[in-house]
């Protein structure tokens, strides 16, 4: 069984570190890297195709037509490993590989040892390496937003938004089934999902916040200003879906929007052969 790796890509046609995805795919390992085009502008889902090709059988390419955020990407992304049926983790980083693959493994690797956990995520805050570059504006607006997800998860988590996070494959229909609500802070709503299936105090024994031994924010974020400046009233509005109104009623509302995707993979048949 392999463990599938999604990498979620807008308009990151100059910016994809294709040799070190090269040397990845090249080396003897058991991963298969998942990308997904989320309606990029420029030509990503060229560059994705040249990847692809270098070793089809470890890569495949989904491509979302039209824009619709990195939640959709993510979730796009999981369904189509879980129904795979080779795939027993699955795990997300970002395209620009701020959280590199040897961290990406060392999760992994947490997770594979012991059996009652469910996901282990990376961390940039808890027990943070001396590697762990980011701004001081960054650090500052990350402690207020920090604050916020505490009020609304209720869990120890230092950090909800590292972009590298490993999961067994089973929890896909818990975290996946529907729409998210939010398309950046879709991290916030696994975390809620887990905790509504598990319960408040099982969760604990199901996630681990693994702390990073390397990570660095890349300038040129999809994540503009305006954005930014709207997370705390995005974070709101996922607590007031959650707990006000009925947790999956936006789900439920939004169960007719998925996404148009073209998928590029191997023939089954030689998948299996």
């Amino acid at each position: 069984m392999k463990t599938g790796i999604i990498i979620p890509c807008y308009n990151e046609e100059k910016r994809l570190n294709v040799k070190a995805f090269l040397n990845f795919i090249n080396a003897k390992n058991d991963f298969h890297l998942c990308f997904v085009n989320d309606g990029s502008k420029d030509n990503t889902i060229e560059v994705l195709k040249k990847i692809q090709k270098t070793n089809p059988f470890k890569v495949s390419v989904l491509d979302i037509k039209k824009n619709a955020g990195k939640a959709a990407a993510v979730r796009s992304g999981a369904q189509y490993l879980y129904h795979r049926g080779d795939i027993e983790f699955i795990g997300f980083i970002d395209a620009d590989l701020s959280t590199d693959f040897n961290d990406f493994d060392g999760l992994l690797q947490t997770l594979k040892k012991d059996n009652k956990l469910s996901m282990v995520f990376g961390s940039r805050a808890k027990n943070a390496s001396k590697d762990i570059e980011k701004d001081t504006i960054r650090a500052i607006f990350s402690k207020i937003i920090k604050m916020l997800v505490f009020f609304i998860l209720r869990l120890p988590i230092e950090d909800t938004q590292c972009g590298a996070k490993v999961f067994r494959a089973k929890l896909v229909p818990v975290l996946f089934k529907r729409n998210f609500f939010s398309r950046w802070l879709f991290d916030v709503e696994m975390f809620l999902r887990m905790k509504k299936h598990f319960g408040k105090v099982l969760i604990l024994n199901k996630i681990y916040e693994q702390p990073l031994q390397r990570w660095v924010h890349m300038e040129d974020s999809k994540l503009g200003l305006k954005d930014s400046l709207e997370i705390p009233y995005r974070l709101l509005s996922i607590w007031f879906n959650y707990n006000v109104l009925q947790s999956l009623n936006y789900a439920a509302k939004n169960e007719n929007t998925e996404p148009v995707i073209e998928i590029f993979e191997m023939p089954t048949a030689a998948l299996a052969a």
